[in-house]
Formats: C-alpha cells, structure tokens, sequence
C-alpha cells in the first residue's frame, strides 16, 4: 500500500443549513498512523464535520477522501465499511444487552457466516460465531472490561460505558477512528487511563485516530498535531505547543486555558 499519500483528505469541505454555513471551507489531511486532535468552542462545528466525515450529511462544496476514494454522498454504513467508523458525543448502547452482545453486534456486521447457515445452524453458523465470541472478549480485555462482560450495558458506570462504546467502534475493523469527546463526564483519574489506552489502541490496531475533545490535557498529551474550528472555520493547525501559542486560538477561547 502507498502509505505517502493521506490516508483521509478534506477538500474545501462546507455546509450550509438554510442561510448558515456550520461547516465553511475547511482543509484537512491526515496520514496513516497519525493522531490529531480537532478542538474549538462550543458550537464551532466540530460534530457537524465528523457527520459530514461519516456520511450523517452530505456536503454542500467540496469532498472527502478516503484512502484514495471520494465519499461524497456514500451512505454511512457503506463508509464504516470502508474502515472509518466512530463514536458518538452522547453514548449509544443496547442497554438490556450484555457488555459483550454490544460488542458482538458490531462483529455480526462484518460476518462471513450466511444469514442461512444461522437459520439452519450449519456449521459454518457455529464456527462463525465462536470467532466473534474470542474476538469480543479480546477486545473487552484490553478495555478491562472482561469482568463486566455478562452485565446489561446501562448498568456501566459511566466512564466504562465510553470504554465500551470505543470497544465497539473498533469491533468495525476500522483504519481510521474518530472519537467524539471519549472523556466527556471522566473524572481525572479516568481521563488519564483513557489517554493510555488511545495511544495504546492506536498503536496495537496500526489506527489513524481523529478525536474531538474538550479536555485540553487529553488533547495536548496525546495528539501530535492540532486542528482548530471556531465558527465553522478552520482557523489554525500545528503542534500543540504551536496552538498554545497561537493567537488566533488565544482569541477564540476567550482568554480559556489552552494547555
């Protein structure tokens, strides 16, 4: 695979909504294996651009381009399939699920078992079903939450249901991850783990990650480059020693700790 060309890239990228542009102009690349974080007051646009990312909206101008493939207009489980999935502001789950059935749901999506060989409990119904059940379970392991794995999803504490929700992003086998604030109601301590476990998965999973986050120390410490959206536009991107710097940034946070 030709790894020098972008693995995502944002081309002049808008949207508009009766007279308001949400999403103006805006240019982006990232690589294969980078992990860049997308920051910005309330109301700047970042969720609007992952929908846009992800086939929630279809853009007004410009594309975006996956791996050589232009998306515009794919309907979101068709790109999910093509390896970029994500995780959402407000959790999702099966809440009368078990934690392992919201994970296995994920890996059924991808099944190379027939909807026949289940119906008729073939062999290959069976064979396909005990590699979605080890895969589930490796996959709770490394989010610790293998002890869990029988209790209904809402029972959770809250810091394990964002845990869970990444677990089940992952189950879609994707290149590209795009978390929508994972730390959103963590307290320190979990936030911490979290920013572990991102560059853990990162590296164990060979993942380009993407993630919106409104906690500055998880940003700053685990992304390696920085875009900045206030308004709907990009208004700076660089290092995050360059976005504590920038004025731009300074100015769009009203005088808010960047750091």
């Amino acid at each position: 695979m030709e790894t020098s060309k972008p693995l995502l890239s944002v081309e002049h990228l808008s949207i508009q909504f009766g007279g308001l542009k949400a999403v103006s102009d805006v240019c982006m690349e990232l690589g294969h294996g980078d992990l860049c974080g997308l920051i910005g007051p309330n109301g700047a646009g970042k969720t609007t651009l992952f929908n846009l990312l992800t086939g929630v909206y279809v853009p007004t101008e410009g594309a975006v381009i996956f791996d050589g493939q232009r998306l515009n207009k794919l309907a979101p489980y068709r790109i999910t399939r093509k390896g970029l999935c994500r995780t959402f502001q407000n959790i999702r789950l099966f809440g009368e699920l078990s934690v392992i059935d919201n994970v296995k749901v994920a890996y059924h999506s991808q099944a190379n078992h027939s909807m026949i060989s289940s119906i008729l409990r073939l062999p290959g119904h069976f064979k396909g079903e005990r590699i979605i059940e080890e895969k589930a379970l490796e996959l709770l392991e490394i989010f610790n939450l293998h002890p869990y794995k029988d209790e209904k999803a809402k029972n959770l504490p809250y810091g394990m249901q964002r845990r869970r929700e990444i677990a089940r992003a992952l189950a879609g086998k994707p290149r590209l991850l795009l978390l929508d604030e994972p730390a959103a109601g963590m307290n320190p301590k979990e936030t911490g783990q979290l920013m572990e476990l991102i560059g853990e998965i990162k590296e164990r999973f060979r993942l380009t990650v993407l993630l919106i986050e409104h906690d500055m120390k998880l940003v700053m410490g685990v992304c390696e480059r920085i875009y900045v959206l206030d308004h709907g536009q990009l208004i700076a991107h660089g290092s995050p020693e360059e976005i504590r710097q920038n004025p731009l940034v300074i100015e769009a946070y009203l005088g808010e700790e960047v750091s």
